[in-house]
């Protein structure tokens, strides 16, 4: 936090928000790096490694707690070697001490607090520490005084436990693949679980604290129609629904905040992730397209105009995050008094407002302020005012309208205007993906400034990089940079048909492969080692939040090879899935984005080929056709008369039959008759599974 007179530590000539944040803390804070590794070894002092994101609410809190008490600084000054971590730079270095904090604590979460050796073997962690103990958690000063006492006095012990975390941790990440082939008994245990987990009364998955899992929706959609289990599509729906009326949601500026405090998705933790919104935002388009329920692309809209809104770089890439605080605390931008709503409203649209949206004097959170959520449906109450529904859904949105420009003039959350090569990655697969189901054209022009912005800026020598901010990209590309970006590049190919983007896609997987897969052991690593630094290699396939690279990769694999004709690709693909194989068979619940990759190889890939000419009018409504359909193991092409493919080979055959296009449902490069007429089309897609 800066001050008048207040002289700044190493963290000010870091890019990262988050770093910046702590860049007038008292505590001699050091980026991760050479730098702070060596004068751990030099001083002979054990580290204190402290990681979190620049719009986490907690991380605030023991900022300023803890990191602005000058005493605290003090003894970490006097006693440790002090390291920041923005986990949204550094995941590599974040999951390591991730994992090792809850295999000795049985939890994790941010901010992360981990005690090291000078050789970075964890030995003591935690979460957040208030500055004295309470409510059953220990005070930071009394942890910090406990850890410089035991180096001292009981260093063997330290240097010991660290090295038993250290090789736990590598027996964690050595996945090797199991022989044979893949079967989908795994893809029966996830649904019987996931039934298990499920919240009939408010949909999700588990009680309180609630996650959006996007990854679970993906999974069922794809149970739903490979089997044709109908619970499995209520489950998604349901879930998605209850979402959409939450507080989770930003009812008034669009957008979903990170999770819900309670089980009924009412109260969130404010901050807005890019990587939560897109993911949520393509579970609500597929689900739309395998349901075609108009509310549900209602909501998925509504998403992607707040991101295109809100976190847009003039250039075309996409921010990381708004932060949970504002002047006034965490959630002050988003939550209402009444008195607010009638003064921004009037008394009619005030009453409505309160009505739809459940606001009361007393409210629902803090200091008698409302989390907006919608309480009483439109049906309900145009029931119950005798009106047309088509006049109330009018009313809400003007009233949504003049509410976000009411909400506008008080002070705004942070922005945390890094952009970050991965979830940038996830945006444009999900934009392309809204193209193809809306025909908009705002969607498919994002998702090409984004992609044009990746390969322009945050390339270095032909190589990813991670992070750009303030003109300048830095930080090796990882593995979820490579996989998320591919997806979004072979997305953007199903969108366009440019073999520009297919042709930087196969690049970059070529690239991927070379950087990080495991010639031994299969599977790929999430990270480069760092002579020096974190040497260790990790791999890794659990999907949380975030899904995990290694199965988003996976997925990319599959879809190369049946585009390209790859049988390589294919073959690395099922490795990559049979390296994970007995985590899978374990915690199906756990891979369910894998198990997605699964379903793509076991639900017998097709390949839908188009041809005709790309503006030709009846090209275009067979082309909207195939869209309209829900068909996850599927890769679309378009063959082009007039135009050869260099980059897919089974083209040279599909053409258009009498001048007029025809469209080619392939597996395995053998080919059902061409199809020339809307009516046949439309049968043959809705029996595909």
């Amino acid at each position: 936090m800066e001050g008048k007179g207040r002289t700044p530590n190493r963290l000010i000539h870091e890019k990262s928000p988050y770093l910046l944040q702590h860049a007038y803390n008292p505590v001699d804070w050091y980026p991760w790096g050479r730098e702070a590794i060596e004068a751990a070894k030099e001083r002979d002092r054990p580290i204190f490694l402290s990681i979190g994101y620049a719009s986490c609410h907690w991380c605030h809190r023991m900022s300023d707690e803890c990191f602005e008490d000058p005493e605290i600084a003090r003894i970490l000054n006097e006693n440790f070697i002090c390291i920041k971590v923005d986990r949204e730079e550094r995941p590599d270095v974040d999951e390591v001490y991730m994992k090792a904090v809850q295999a000795m604590t049985g939890q994790g979460g941010w901010p992360l607090s981990v005690f090291l050796t000078p050789d970075l073997q964890p030995f003591y962690g935690g979460t957040y520490f208030p500055p004295e103990s309470r409510h059953g958690l220990p005070g930071f000063k009394q942890v910090l005084q406990f850890i410089s006492r035991a180096w001292r006095e009981r260093r063997g012990e330290l240097v010991s436990a660290g090295r038993e975390v250290m090789r736990a941790l590598k027996e964690m990440y050595s996945f090797t693949p199991v022989e044979g082939s893949p079967d989908g008994s795994v893809l029966e245990a996830c649904f019987d679980n996931l039934v298990m987990l499920y919240d009939e009364a408010h949909g999700g998955f588990g009680a309180a604290p609630k996650f959006p899992m996007p990854s679970y929706i993906f999974f069922l959609l794809r149970y739903y129609k490979w089997r044709g289990e109908g619970l499995a599509l209520k489950m998604a729906c349901r879930t998605l629904h209850s979402m959409a009326r939450g507080g989770i949601r930003d009812q008034v500026g669009g957008g979903f905040h990170r999770y819900a405090t309670d089980r009924a998705w009412v109260v969130p933790h404010f901050e807005k992730m890019l990587y939560d919104n897109a993911l949520l935002a393509k579970a609500y388009l597929e689900a739309y397209q395998a349901t075609h329920d108009p509310n549900l692309l209602d909501v998925a809209e509504d998403t992607l105009a707040w991101a295109l809104r809100e976190l847009r770089h003039g250039e075309g890439g996409f921010y990381t995050a708004l932060d949970a605080d504002s002047e006034g605390g965490e959630g002050a931008f988003y939550v209402w008094r009444q008195a607010e709503v009638y003064e921004a409203l009037g008394r009619e649209d005030g009453e409505l407002a309160c009505k739809y949206f459940g606001i009361t004097p007393d409210g629902n959170f803090e200091r008698g302020t409302n989390i907006l959520r919608v309480a009483r449906e439109p049906a309900s109450l145009a029931e119950e005012l005798g009106l047309p529904e088509a006049q109330i859904r009018a009313a809400i949105a003007r009233i949504r309208g003049r509410l976000l420009e009411y909400r506008g003039r008080r002070p705004r959350p942070a922005l945390d205007d890094k952009i970050l090569t991965s979830w940038n990655g996830l945006m444009i697969s999900t934009l392309a993906y809204a193209h193809q189901i809306t025909g908009n054209p705002t969607y498919l022009r994002a998702a090409e400034e984004s992609a044009g912005f990746i390969l322009t800026r945050l390339q270095r020598d032909g190589r990813l990089l991670r992070r750009y901010r303030g003109g300048e990209a830095a930080i090796p590309g990882m593995l979820e940079d490579y996989a998320f970006f591919i997806m979004g590049l072979i997305d953007l190919y199903e969108a366009t048909f440019d073999e520009r983007w297919l042709g930087e896609a196969l690049r970059l997987n070529q690239q991927c492969i070379q950087l990080f897969w495991d010639r031994e052991g299969g599977g790929f690593f999430l990270n480069i080692p760092e002579p020096g630094g974190l040497e260790i290699r990790v791999k890794e396939a659990y999907d949380g939040a975030i899904p995990s690279p290694n199965s988003v990769q996976a997925l990319n694999l599959l879809r190369i090879a049946e585009l390209t004709a790859d049988e390589g690709m294919r073959r690395l693909g099922e490795r990559t899935i049979l390296t994970f194989w007995r985590s899978i068979e374990v915690h199906p619940t756990a891979h369910t984005q894998m198990l997605a990759a699964l379903h793509f190889l076991l639900a017998g890939p097709k390949q839908v080929v188009v041809a005709g000419h790309p503006q030709s009018p009846e090209t275009q409504l067979m082309l909207r056709e195939v869209h309209r359909h829900y068909i996850p193991n599927k890769v679309l092409v378009l063959s082009s008369p007039d135009k050869t493919s260099s980059l897919i080979p089974y083209l040279q055959d599909k053409t258009p039959r009498e001048g007029r296009p025809a469209v080619y449902i392939c597996q395995n490069y053998s080919c059902s008759a061409p199809i020339g007429d809307l009516h046949t089309l439309r049968e043959a897609l809705s029996s595909l599974r």
